[in-house]
């Protein structure tokens, strides 16, 4: 541990120990400078199992450079994206260049994960040993449907052959259709078409049978539900081999952020009810939940400017995250060292990259306390789409140990 002299007292080590063995001589002296009259927390670096960055192909909303920076400013060293950029991420010897692109642009160590199936098609596997070794931590078909149930389990079995973890964002097409919020009252009130939760649970129910038949290694991303936290209970119980994660403000919001057609809150997976998030918490304080993740989308403005149904999904977090990860602490769902396991070591080994994880070192310095307001300004991101712009929101990383 940091021996911080005389400001032991404010300062709280929370870094294993190997992280801290690892930190440069100077940066005691940068934590003896930082000291306050309040507490602060020395924290290893975020993991994000999921953030989109919008390069290649989207880059009239965020770029490798701009998410990048955010990224790592808001204490995220390590960065899993999913497959469906444009092009979509199938071809295993371009993927070394991205990474590449993502360190020198960005400063962050990039994570991916590649297309399961062709195209994201759903009709056949894609060319997953080149996947592999092309360095992808796992496949998956993000929100992508599969042709059917066959092709599906054909798919997985498969995988498991080269013995690749596979990433889900359980959603039955069939039932969420063209939906764009919680089924429930105030979607029914606003005439918008809505998403039940039985959407989300009849894929995770039928996903998480074809990895007891299968046996693959599983992790199920941005659960939103309270009878998807049931099952993710009783699979673990079970000892499938899955782990599991929520985005950040599906722990903090509900459908009742999108009165009056609010489009900031218009996100997919929707925001659900109040009795949702309350399950989510208390899955994430049992245990049932591995992590919590960004789900980053960051937009442009015009993305948003559209009628609610029109407008385009996504909320951008980078920025909020570390405010909304204190909030659970002041709301006693998670201690301080409970968090540090949900967004940095869970993270770090749900994705494979331990080894890298610990090789690569660093450190953040948060200020639980510190009072700011969430503007263009305040925002590093690209995209400014966040339901708490204008808000104030206690807790930012202050400082970065980084290289």
């Amino acid at each position: 541990m940091i021996d911080n002299n005389n400001t032991t007292a404010q300062i709280i080590d929370l870094l294993p120990t190997a992280f801290s063995q690892s930190l440069p001589s100077s940066v005691s002296e940068q934590l003896t400078n930082n000291a306050s009259d309040h507490q602060l927390w020395l924290l290893p670096p975020l993991v994000d199992l999921c953030a989109r960055l919008r390069e290649p192909g989207l880059q009239q909303h965020g770029t490798l450079a701009s998410e990048g920076s955010a990224a790592l400013a808001n204490g995220f060293l390590h960065v899993v994206i999913p497959p469906d950029t444009n092009p979509i991420l199938e071809n295993g010897s371009l993927l070394k260049g991205l990474r590449e692109r993502a360190l020198e642009d960005g400063g962050i160590h990039l994570h991916i994960l590649g297309a399961l199936t062709a195209g994201l098609k759903g009709e056949r596997p894609s060319n997953i040993a080149g996947l592999k070794k092309g360095g992808c931590i796992a496949v998956s078909n993000a929100r992508r449907p599969f042709e059917n149930d066959l092709v599906q389990l054909r798919t997985l079995e498969y995988a498991a052959t080269f013995g690749m973890k596979v990433f889900f964002y359980p959603d039955e097409p069939s039932l969420s259709g063209d939906g764009v919020a919680h089924e429930g009252y105030i979607a029914s009130y606003h005439g918008l078409q809505g998403i039940p939760w039985i959407a989300e649970t009849v894929a995770l129910s039928t996903q998480l049978l074809m990895v007891e038949e299968t046996g693959i290694a599983a992790h199920f991303s941005q659960l939103s539900c309270k009878s998807s936290v049931e099952l993710m209970r009783w699979a673990k119980d079970k000892g499938l081999p899955v782990t599991c994660d929520v985005a950040m403000h599906q722990l903090h919001l509900t459908d009742d952020n999108l009165e009056g057609f609010n489009a900031m809150s218009y996100v997919l997976p929707p925001l659900r009810s109040n009795t949702d998030q309350q399950a989510l918490r208390r899955g994430l304080k049992d245990g049932t939940i591995d992590a919590i993740c960004s789900h980053h989308e960051p937009l442009n403005v015009t993305a948003k400017k559209a009628p609610f149904a029109e407008s385009t999904p996504g909320i951008s977090n980078f920025d909020t995250f570390m405010a909304l990860a204190c909030q659970l602490v002041r709301d006693e769902v998670l201690t301080v060292e409970q968090l540090v396991a949900k967004i940095c070591l869970n993270p770090a080994k749900i994705a494979g990259i331990e080894d890298q994880y610990l090789e690569t070192g660093g450190a953040i310095l948060v200020d639980p306390d510190m009072t700011w307001q969430v503007t263009t300004e305040t925002m590093l991101s690209n995209g400014k789409n966040t339901p708490f712009f204008g808000q104030q929101l206690q807790g930012r990383v202050v400082e970065t140990f980084f290289g």
